[in-house]
């Protein structure tokens, strides 16, 4: 049987720790691509990693390149690309320097894999992935965002530890744009099978929720050179794991919503059933007031995200 293609743009942290996990899965085979400008670094990097299979028993082929050629007929592309962020600065600040890298990348792609699942990770997330899709000119189902599963893994790990229980009996989902606009939804919080709100004071759970909406920047901020990346890549390779294995994992991902919660034609954070088709349905729950109230707050800034985009890159 063929084993799956799957190709990651960028090969920093985020990158080559991503190729880690899909590889350590045995998820497929995997390209690992940058600019020329980094010489051989990807080739070390990807020969390095192959030469743990016999240690970790893995049978994935792995190679490193500049050259977009050898990812052609990829299944699935995970984005990296991009400069990182850097202690003070917001995920906005990112913006025109990202699109023009997201741009160059997506051309590369639509060239030589027009059928793949792109995932999107660079930041800011949310315009990224809508540039990614633009770009490309992929159908919508087949362009999509990781956020809400490292956002969820962090409110998860949060909850668990303030509780002091299993991240495993944690049960949680976001909405909305990735960074301090998202929504966790305690309405569909739970620790085993227990609603959050009968276990933590609506003040606690309140100061844990805003932690999960900095946790990227508190990383940032302790690192002082670098940004988040084990998460990062370990919520990717299972996004990747749900296309090329059709888990029909029901995830928070940045999803084009058009009708779907009124959104209008933006791509943000809601729950889907992730498969080989990529989002392959859009899960709408009925939500309080309150996070409605929220999550329009979120779509907002998504929408003014998007609209500075267009102006600046």
């Amino acid at each position: 049987m063929r084993r799956a293609k799957i190709s990651i743009v960028g090969s920093g942290n985020v990158g080559a720790t991503t190729a880690h996990w899909c590889a350590a899965a045995e998820l497929g085979d995997i390209v690992l691509v940058d600019i020329p400008q980094t010489g051989d670094m990807p080739k070390g990097k990807a020969l390095d990693l192959m030469q743990a299979s016999p240690v970790v028993g893995f049978d994935s082929n792995i190679i490193g390149t500049t050259d977009y050629k050898d990812t052609e007929a990829s299944d699935v592309v995970v984005i990296t690309a991009g400069i990182p962020r850097k202690p003070g600065m917001s995920r906005d600040d990112l913006l025109a320097t990202n699109a023009k890298i997201m741009t160059s990348v997506c051309e590369e792609i639509r060239r030589t894999s027009p059928e793949a699942v792109v995932i999107v990770v660079s930041n800011p997330l949310d315009a990224m992935v809508q540039r990614a899709q633009q770009v490309t000119g992929f159908p919508h189902n087949r362009v999509l965002g990781q956020a809400g599963v490292l956002d969820t893994a962090r409110y998860r790990t949060f909850l668990a530890q303030e509780l002091g229980v299993s991240v495993e009996d944690v049960s949680a989902l976001l909405m909305g744009g990735h960074g301090d606009t998202m929504v966790p939804l305690a309405s569909c919080t739970s620790v085993g099978g227990i609603p959050v709100t009968q276990l933590i004071e609506p003040n606690r759970l309140e100061e844990i929720v805003d932690r999960t909406r900095k946790g990227g920047a508190e990383i940032v901020g302790l690192l002082k050179t670098g940004s988040a990346y084990y998460a990062p890549a370990a919520a990717s390779a299972q996004m990747v794991e749900a296309v090329v294995r059709d888990k029909k994992r029901l995830l928070p991902c940045a999803a084009y919503c058009d009708k779907e919660y009124g959104v209008g034609g933006y791509y943000v954070g809601v729950p889907i059933v992730l498969g080989t088709a990529g989002v392959e349905k859009i899960v709408e729950l009925t939500l309080t007031d309150t996070e409605r109230a929220a999550f329009q707050k979120s779509v907002d800034a998504v929408r003014d995200l998007v609209a500075t985009m267009a102006k600046i890159a």
